[in-house]
C-alpha cells in the first residue's frame, strides 16, 4: 500500500494537532513533520521531502502565500491551502491558487465536533487523489503585450465567428489554468464567456473580482437574470446551479437557482449548465474542459455533441489532475485535445 508523507503547516498548535489527527485517520498518510510559519515550512519541505503539504493561509512572520512562492521556486511539491470562510480568507486563497497551490479546503469542513464523517472522508479522499495524481502547477502568466498572444489575435481576427458562447469548465488546478486563458481575450471579443469553477460558496465572487483586475474583458460573478453579452466573462456562483434560458426577445439570460438533487455532486455543475445551453446554441456553442478531478462535464459534453457543438479538452501533460478532460476525451467527445499553453489559440479560432 502506497504511503504518503504530509507536512502540516499552521501557526496554531491546536490546528496542527487537529489537522494531523484527521489526516492520520487514513493509514496511507503519515505526518512527517509540522511547521509553525512560512520560514519553517520552506526549511522542512527541503529537509523532509513530503509528498504533500497542507498550508495555513494566514500566518505570522511569513504567510502562506509567500511560503508557497518560495516552495514552488526551490522544491516544488503539491500544496493544498487550508482557509477560513471569510471574505479576506477567500481573497488570499484565490491568490494562493494563482501562485501554484493545487487546491484548498475550508478548515471548518475539515475539523470540528460537528464535522460529518462523510465530509472528513471526502477530504481524505481528495487529499489522497492529489498526492497520487497531482502535478505541481507551473503558473503561466504572460505579459499582456506578449508577442505570441498579439500575433494569435491579429491572425485570427479576420476569420468568421463560428460560435456565440464559450463555456469553460474546470475544478482542481482551475484558477491557475484560467490565468493562461482569460486575461488574453481582447477588448473587442464578440462572444460572452461563462466559467464554471468548482469552489465552496463565497469564493467565486473573490475569483471574479481578482480576474477583473487584470483581464481586458469585464469579469463578474453571474447573477440571476443576467443577459449574456459579448465582451463579458461570467463566473458561475458556487453553491448554486447556473442555467441558460432563451427569452421571448431572443436574448439569452441566466437562471441562478439552488437545485436540490442528490445525484448532482457539484454546485455549480458543468453538466447542468451544458445541458441547458446545448439545445439553445446548438452548433454555435464551444465548450472547454480543463484540469479537474472526477468527470463533471461528461454528460454535458454528450449533449453538446448531440446538438453539433464543439469541445476542446486540456491534454494530460499540462493538467494538474487529468480527470474531467480524460473522461470527455476517452468517450470520443472532444474535437481536439491540447496542452494548456495552446487552449487560448484554439478558442480564438472559433470566436
Amino acid at each position: 500500500m502506497q504511503q504518503y508523507g504530509v507536512l502540516v503547516v499552521d501557526d496554531s498548535s491546536f490546528m496542527r494537532k487537529s489537522i494531523s489527527l484527521v489526516i492520520e485517520k487514513d493509514p496511507q498518510f503519515s505526518i512527517v513533520g509540522i511547521a509553525r510559519d512560512g520560514y519553517e515550512a520552506i526549511e522542512k519541505v527541503q529537509l523532509l521531502k513530503p509528498d504533500i503539504v497542507t498550508m495555513d493561509v494566514e500566518m505570522p512572520k511569513m504567510d502562506g502565500i509567500t511560503a508557497l512562492k518560495k516552495i514552488m521556486e526551490i522544491n516544488p511539491v503539491p500544496v493544498v491551502m487550508l482557509s477560513n470562510h471569510t471574505e479576506e480568507g477567500a481573497e488570499i486563497t484565490i491568490r494562493a491558487l494563482e501562485q501554484g497551490a493545487v487546491d484548498f479546503f475550508l478548515k471548518s469542513e475539515v475539523i470540528g465536533h460537528d464535522v460529518e464523517d462523510k465530509v472528513m472522508e471526502d477530504f481524505l479522499c481528495k487529499l489522497k487523489m492529489i498526492a497520487e495524481n497531482a502535478k505541481v502547477p507551473r503558473p503561466e502568466v504572460k505579459d499582456a503585450e506578449d508577442k505570441g498572444v498579439v500575433s494569435i489575435i491579429s491572425e485570427i481576427k479576420s476569420k468568421p465567428q463560428l460560435v456565440d458562447l464559450v463555456i469553460i469548465g474546470t475544478s482542481t488546478g482551475g484558477p491557475a489554468a484560467l490565468q493562461s486563458i482569460l486575461p488574453y481575450f481582447p477588448e473587442d471579443t464578440r462572444v460572452p464567456i461563462l466559467v464554471l469553477q468548482h469552489m465552496p460558496p463565497g469564493f467565486t465572487k473573490s475569483l471574479a473580482e481578482r480576474f477583473n483586475t487584470f483581464c481586458n474583458l469585464h469579469v463578474k460573478e453571474a447573477e440571476d437574470g443576467d443577459v449574456l453579452e459579448g465582451g463579458n466573462i461570467y463566473i458561475a456562483p458556487a453553491g448554486l446551479q447556473t442555467l441558460l434560458y432563451k427569452r421571448s426577445d431572443g436574448n439569452i439570460s441566466l437562471i441562478i437557482e439552488d437545485m436540490h438533487n442528490e445525484k448532482i455532486l457539484y454546485k455549480p455543475s458543468i453538466n447542468v449548465t451544458l445541458e441547458s445551453a446545448a439545445p439553445i446554441y446548438k452548433e454555435r456553442l464551444l465548450t472547454v474542459i480543463l484540469t479537474g478531478m472526477g468527470n463533471d462535464g461528461l454528460i454535458g459534453c454528450r449533449s453538446v455533441k448531440k446538438y453539433n457543438g464543439h469541445v476542446i479538452v486540456e491534454a494530460e501533460e499540462s493538467c494538474i489532475v487529468y480527470g474531467m478532460p480524460k473522461a470527455v476525451f476517452d468517450e470520443g467527445l472532444a474535437d481536439i485535445q491540447v496542452t494548456l499553453s495552446n487552449v487560448f489559440e484554439k478558442i480564438m479560432l472559433y470566436i
